[in-house]
């Protein structure tokens, strides 16, 4: 196979906004054969926006005509529609989080495995300019072993008042799942995603339920709000190093915040901006870097790696079962906060 048949399931804004526009980029080794969704108005409206050639309203229908498909649907359906298009013989890259629990990931592993095709996950803030320096300088031990990991991943006030985001049956959960996971993802990443033996959390959704809420991100019902705005966790791994995490969608801060610092026995590192901390030479010395190489758009270098890996060329760089890591922990810190107890 010299280039891919992609399909498209799902073509809400994130595959219209990413996906769709980041796999055109790919022209000479990846070709959008097909879109699906269960509306089928818009999949037209969005084929005809970008030249693509079939509509189904039926996935499975697709199946004979791609070789892959990136899954953009409601979180509710991303075991389902992996799996069966797996079974089907079709590369899959689903959008994060992998599933709705740890016990679905598994199910989606095993499909992967069992059909011996590529399943990625959308995790795209690892193929970001600072994340994969970040990457870089912790495999050539400039920070030394990680040992204490702060993630900070806040909006102030910006509750997504469209689409299903607040929806706990079709999303699983709020702030944590939606937003959280990604800087929790790339955090295990670059620790080298070490077995986590301790979690403990608190979900918070206070903010969100009270009346007449100032809400930068569109309108919600403030009495049907079930979801989680705010989250907090703490998480021991098995080589002793921690996580400090929290995250929130309708945060009162000042400002959006997006914080990813590692402290090792050797150094440490910021991520955004990215910067450099050490002790060399009887001094403590801060270093910026001056020029990062990579693109900008990081959902350019997610799919050519996903293309890439269905082409056999290129091993994935989101892996399926570090994915499924995050799920397990997003599990416990639920599990920690409804149980008010310390998750192992």
């Amino acid at each position: 196979m010299s280039k891919l048949r992609l399909g498209i399931i799902g073509v809400g804004g994130i595959a219209q906004d990413r996906h769709i526009p980041a796999f055109l980029q790919l022209k000479d080794n990846v070709t959008i054969a097909a879109l699906s969704d269960v509306n089928l108005e818009r999949a037209k409206e969005a084929a005809a926006k970008f030249d693509i050639p079939h509509v189904f309203e039926n996935y499975e229908e697709m199946f004979n005509e791609v070789d892959a498909v990136c899954i953009c649907t409601p979180n509710k359906f991303h075991a389902e529609i992996s799996i069966t298009a797996l079974q089907s013989g079709v590369h899959v890259l689903c959008e994060k989080p992998m599933a709705l629990s740890a016990e679905e990931c598994e199910a989606m592993l095993e499909a992967s495995k069992k059909a011996d095709k590529v399943l990625a996950i959308a995790y795209h803030y690892r193929f970001m300019k600072e994340a994969q320096a970040a990457k870089r300088m912790i495999t050539n031990k400039e920070i030394g072993t990680p040992l204490v990991v702060r993630v900070q991943a806040l909006r102030r006030r910006k509750v997504p008042g469209w689409g299903v985001f607040t929806n706990k049956e079709l999303q699983g959960g709020g702030s944590l799942i939606d937003y959280g996971c990604h800087l929790l993802d790339l955090a295990l990443w670059l620790m080298g995603n070490p077995k986590h033996v301790e979690v403990t959390g608190t979900a918070y959704n206070a903010l969100s339920k009270t009346p007449n809420q100032v809400n930068l991100w569109g309108a919600f019902d403030h009495q049907t709000f079930n979801v989680d705005d705010h989250v907090t966790a703490y998480i021991k791994f098995e080589n002793g190093a921690s996580l400090l995490l929290e995250t929130s969608w309708a945060a009162n801060i000042k400002d959006d915040a997006e914080h990813l610092s590692i402290s090792g026995v050797d150094g440490g590192l910021d991520l955004f901006p990215f910067q450099l901390y050490q002790a060399k030479n009887g001094m403590l010395i801060n270093s910026e870097a001056a020029w990062i190489p990579g693109e900008d758009n990081p959902g350019v270098p997610q799919a050519r790696n996903f293309v890439q890996a269905c082409l056999g060329k290129e091993e994935l760089i989101v892996k399926p079962e570090e994915a499924m890591q995050v799920s397990e922990i997003i599990d416990a810190i639920y599990e920690s906060s409804s149980s008010k107890e310390l998750f192992v």
